[in-house]
């Protein structure tokens, strides 16, 4: 049989060393569907139960991998599916291809059933690359292209094929007019580093500094150890953006940690105390955070031109690979002599860590959300992968797990869309099919999608070698993270309609599914089922029964935060005296001197 349009689609991918396409099917990509089915399914088609999963499993899959994550959704309702998860990878620089299925082209403009105008819908999420596929001749330059612009602007992009196409005939491009051809598939890249006199413009400012402060973003990720060399040289202390929570391992005594609105009080102290700021990576919108304007010297490092001097008063920028600008900076920096700005960097980090401890402890009604963390934190492998959802649960994620040995994690962050965790924990499967995955989550999120996930992680569990994939669930019957915002933002008391949730089960669930199942409501258990679900031979669920009122206060809780939240009490927050007993139990930590 001749080779049709979607068959060479697939062959297209495999040329690309894509082994997976997460998807659900639909009569507008009817063809792919079938050439799946003859293609022996090569790639693999992963079968989600909903597009949006389909797209935020492509772009977990992508940022544990490092490769780009392929989705495919029929015409219409599929198509607008995709759109929550192609966004997430446009704030996040997730290299993402999404093919797209459309009406025949005989039907188009005839308002003819499931007919959207897919050009508009993705004009600005795959502002990078959109294209529509109308002669078979366009599609090797097409797929190409949407694959290397993916890859080298670390964006999502589109192609889509109208359903009658993808069974014609493939027809290559000829060597005539208005054809255009395309090369092999290859995996090259270019290591940009600054000029030398850029270089030496930024030395200058970081041998100066006597106090100096390094921010690490997602972008480090591949510089870890010039990162370390850099950070011995100046005697600085290192704070991690959330995307960047896996940059460099917790038990190094200089890292302080997540900074931000999840941060922690090392990471706030370093900013506010260094008088040199250097930035490798990171786009952290929260510049409150940074350093008061004009109070430290600035450099940052960036491969994007673009996000340079965004979020601070820069003095120096360079442009360039993390690994490769660090490594040209590293000779032209002086070491310090003086050690202590770095001693009490190291003395603010110890203290964090044992106080950190004390809160896990404290009794709450009837687990502690930081105690469900910090057990998992002294028992997880040292190559583990994480994944958090969004909600109050991943402040639990930011400020307590602590990072080592060959960990990985990640989390919507720009985005920050809740229901993220399980699909992005199924895409890490994909990507590190031998490692252990382990994903945190809110019960908001788990019943926005993550139960119907556990169906697709039940599905797919025989093709992992390693068989664990744990999902975590803090099961506090309350939109919880919202509430509090309710509170110290607004100053308005929760109101239980939109913030409370209905109960369920979630370890009667997985078992229901063929998963292993483990409930806890005493803090004495929370040990042993960490060690039972993470020596499971199946996919598992530890369902945890958690305090809604452990407040998650930011590092800095400013004066009106607390007024805002004092008289959200005030005006009849529903358990106003066990909310100020809690806050006031877990805060006093932070005064209280740590035992060690």
């Amino acid at each position: 049989m001749a080779e049709t349009v979607a068959d060479y689609v697939l062959r297209r991918l495999r040329e690309w060393d894509v082994e997976q396409v997460f998807s659900y099917p639909g009569d507008g990509i009817n063809g792919i569907v079938a050439a799946f089915g003859a293609a022996d399914n090569q790639p693999r088609f992963v079968q989600s139960r909903h597009e949006e999963m389909s797209a935020l499993q492509a772009v977990g899959y992508a940022k544990f991998s490092g490769k780009v994550g392929v989705c495919l959704a029929t015409s219409g309702p599929g198509a607008i599916h995709l759109l929550n998860g192609l966004y997430d990878a446009k704030l996040d620089h997730v290299p993402v291809v999404a093919i797209v299925g459309q009406t025949a082209r005989s039907a188009m403009g005839g308002s003819y059933q499931q007919e959207v105008d897919l050009q508009a819908l993705f004009k600005d999420v795959a502002s990078e690359y959109l294209v529509e596929v109308n002669v078979a001749e366009q599609l090797p330059n097409a797929l190409d292209r949407a694959v290397r612009t993916a890859q080298s602007r670390r964006a999502p992009t589109v192609m889509i094929i109208p359903a009658d196409l993808q069974e014609e005939p493939y027809q290559p491009p000829r060597h005539e007019f208005k054809h255009v051809p395309s090369s092999e598939p290859s995996s090259a890249r270019a290591i940009v580093t600054p000029a030398e006199d850029e270089l030496a413009r930024a030395a200058d400012v970081l041998n100066e500094g006597s106090r100096v402060a390094i921010l690490a973003g997602q972008g480090a990720r591949n510089a870890a150890e010039e990162l370390r060399q850099v950070a011995e040289v100046t005697g600085a202390g290192v704070a991690k953006a959330l995307l960047g929570k896996d940059v460099l391992p917790d038990d190094l005594p200089y890292v302080t940690g997540s900074i931000g609105l999840l941060g922690t009080r090392p990471s706030y102290e370093l900013m506010r105390d260094c008088d040199t700021l250097l930035i490798v990576g990171s786009n952290l919108p929260y510049s409150q955070f940074l350093p008061d304007f004009g109070s430290a010297r600035a450099v940052q490092i960036d491969i994007d031109g673009s996000m340079i001097g965004m979020r601070y008063p820069t003095e120096v920028n360079l442009v360039g690979e993390a690994k490769s600008t660090l490594r040209s900076l590293l000779p032209l920096l002086r070491r310090k002599s003086d050690t202590a700005w770095r001693s009490t960097v190291e003395g603010n980090v110890d203290s964090w860590w044992r106080t950190m401890e004390q809160q896990a402890m404290l009794d709450a009604e009837p687990v502690n959300p930081i105690r469900v963390v910090h057990e998992l934190s002294a028992r997880a492998p040292h190559d583990a992968v994480f994944t958090a959802d969004s909600g109050s649960s991943t402040n639990w994620y930011a400020r307590n797990l602590r990072m080592r040995g060959r960990m990985r994690g990640s989390l919507s962050g720009t985005l920050a869309t809740m229901g993220a965790g399980v699909p992005y924990a199924i895409g890490a499967k994909f990507a590190f099919p031998q490692r252990p995955v382990i994903a945190l989550v809110g019960d908001g999120a788990m019943q926005m999608n993550g139960m119907a996930e556990l169906i697709t992680a039940a599905r797919y569990r025989e093709l992992w070698q390693d068989p664990r994939l744990v999902v975590c669930v803090f099961s506090n019957g309350d939109l919880n993270q919202v509430t509090w915002e309710l509170r110290a933002l607004g100053g308005a008391p929760k109101f239980e309609e939109s913030q409370s949730l209905p109960v369920v089960s979630y370890a009667d669930f997985a078992r229901a599914v063929g998963l292993e199942g483990v409930a806890v409501s005493d803090p004495a258990d929370l040990g042993a089922a960490w060690d039972r679900v993470l020596a499971a031979d199946r996919p598992a669920v530890l369902d945890v029964r958690c305090d809604p009122e452990v407040p998650p206060i930011p590092p800095h809780a400013t004066f009106e935060q607390v007024k805002s939240t004092t008289e959200a009490l005030l005006k009849g927050d529903p358990n106003a005296w066990h909310i100020l007993v809690q806050g006031t139990k877990t805060k006093a930590q932070e005064a209280l001197p740590s035992v060690r």
